[in-house]
């Protein structure tokens, strides 16, 4: 019996765990045995492989073969095992030879005529693969610059099996692509918060939630402006530093977002429409789950329109990441984890017909209708929104009414905010106030006027929960004031921002 084997990553959420795969050369009758919980696409790559082989003129086997995938007991699923299958094949029939098949983590699908097609999940594969010891990786070549991000790993592409064998030879292969510079975005493509007019109130909300990250619920009449400042607060943000920006680039890669050689520095923007389920919004699948719309928002912006319009089955999933961060996904053989550390926008109607409270306006609605319309957005889910803001229409002219201060502007005092509060939390996990626990927040020195927060907790108006996110508002109020303490007008501004309730408007 001859045997040889390879490497290749099985991805069970963010986390990656190499698989051997191992492929037995016996006496017996032709035929090809894959074992070790492959799903249908991969249990498909024994037929894939071996017209694969044919198609690039090379042999496949005639006795039986068996081609293990280790550990047995992990369920696998997925393409990308391919090029790993092949290699071990070729390195057991003696074609190629064994040490680099055997040390090198292979990455990439097959066609039927020997080409390497790319696959998702390559940055997160290779990450993992480092993790573990490897120092080498074949992948596809269009995947060289996406590979090419994971920093200590040596990184060959093949774009068909012909340079496989070569690579495996050790052989020189053919230049890699260098990484492209994206273009910087237009200036004038920017969505430009001074754009949106007779609304400074709300302009201000917004950069308070954007310098703190703090979660932000937009309510109002129609074409007041709620979608327009949710698509402009990414564009407030600071850019992604390193780590967090391989982070998010390697959950996109899970999606097969091409990277193009450079990692996601923008903050992501996910914005779902309103019909999507719990799996589209939280993440899943039948056999191993796939990140949702949360996840695509981590460390951006993740915007509901319409959120009464939401399954609140859907909703109220979001409870545990809002509080947590991250999103784990229970199946019978395995559980997944997601990081999902976003800033949530919420924009809702005052009721179903948006005319409710309008001056002007002819609302048709009942007041069951309007009732049930308010309760889809639960207690639970509304305390844990650190901003509430009611948008007014504006009663001036468009052309009269006063425009706000330009993105460019306040990204500049986001970001001054946002290094005041690097500063405070050096040393830990956090870099915003909305991410830090209310008993730490509580640690810091108490901002003056505190009586304003206790007159509110015993009124009923403030949970305990609301008097962290309040603390942590006023705090960024004075990150973006430069004081070094909240004082009692940080405090005050807070609990405006904290308590305009949408329930009690409408």
């Amino acid at each position: 019996m001859s045997t040889a084997s390879a490497w290749s990553v099985a991805l069970l959420g963010m986390d990656g765990v190499l698989v051997e795969v191992e492929a037995a050369i016996g006496s017996g009758l032709p035929r090809t045995v894959l074992v070790g919980l492959p799903d249908a696409a991969l249990y498909e790559a024994r037929d894939r492989c071996r017209a694969a082989v044919a198609g690039a003129g090379l042999d496949w086997p005639s006795q039986l073969l068996t081609i293990n995938l280790t550990p047995a007991s992990l369920p696998k699923a997925g393409s990308h095992y391919d090029l790993a299958i092949v290699a071990a094949v070729l390195a057991a029939a003696d074609k190629v030879p064994r040490s680099i098949a055997s040390s090198s983590v292979l990455v990439g699908e097959l066609g039927l005529d020997g080409r390497v097609r790319p696959v998702r999940g390559v940055l997160p594969a290779l990450l993992a693969a480092r993790d573990a010891g490897h120092a080498t990786a074949i992948v596809p070549a269009q995947q060289v610059t996406e590979a090419q991000l994971v920093q200590g790993i040596t990184v060959w592409g093949v774009s068909g099996l012909d340079d496989l064998v070569e690579v495996l030879h050790g052989r020189p292969v053919l230049g890699h692509q260098q990484p492209t510079q994206p273009p910087a975005p237009d200036p004038e493509a920017i969505p430009d918060l001074a754009n949106v007019r007779g609304q400074a109130e709300a302009c201000w909300a917004v950069e308070v939630a954007a310098a703190g990250g703090h979660h932000l619920f937009l309510h109002g009449a129609p074409g007041v402006g709620k979608s327009m400042l949710a698509e402009r607060l990414p564009w407030l943000l600071p850019e992604l530093s390193d780590a967090h920006a391989l982070e998010v680039s390697a959950l996109h890669s899970l999606v097969g977002t091409e990277l193009a050689g450079q990692l996601i520095r923008r903050p992501p923007y996910s914005h779902p429409h309103h019909n999507a389920s719990v799996a589209a919004l939280v993440g899943g699948g039948a056999r191993v789950a796939r990140p949702g719309a949360i996840s695509l928002a981590h460390r951006g912006v993740l915007f509901l329109d319409e959120a009464p319009e939401f399954n609140p089955r859907a909703l109220e999933a979001l409870r545990t990441p809002l509080e947590t961060g991250e999103v784990t996904i229970a199946r019978s053989t395995s559980h997944v984890r997601y990081p999902a550390r976003f800033q949530l926008v919420l924009a809702a109607n005052p009721c179903p017909c948006g005319s409710l409270g309008v001056a002007g306006g002819d609302c048709t609605c009942t007041p069951m209708a309007i009732r049930r319309y308010n309760e889809r957005l639960s207690g639970p889910i509304l305390d844990r929104i650190d901003i509430h803001h009611r948008m007014l229409p504006s009663t001036r002219v468009f052309a009269q009414s006063t425009a706000g201060d330009p993105t460019a502007e306040v990204a500049v005092r986001v970001r001054q905010a946002r290094d005041r509060q690097q500063r405070r939390w050096a040393g830990t996990d956090w870099t915003t106030n909305a991410e830090v626990p209310g008993f730490q927040v509580r640690k810091l020195p108490a901002p003056q006027g505190m009586s304003l927060v206790d007159d509110a907790v015993h009124s009923g108006r403030l949970s305990a929960r609301g008097v962290d996110k309040v603390l942590r508002i006023a705090w960024t109020l004075a990150d973006l004031q430069g004081h070094d303490r909240p004082s009692r007008a940080d405090v005050a501004g807070a609990l405006g921002l904290r308590q305009d309730s949408w329930r009690c408007a409408a």
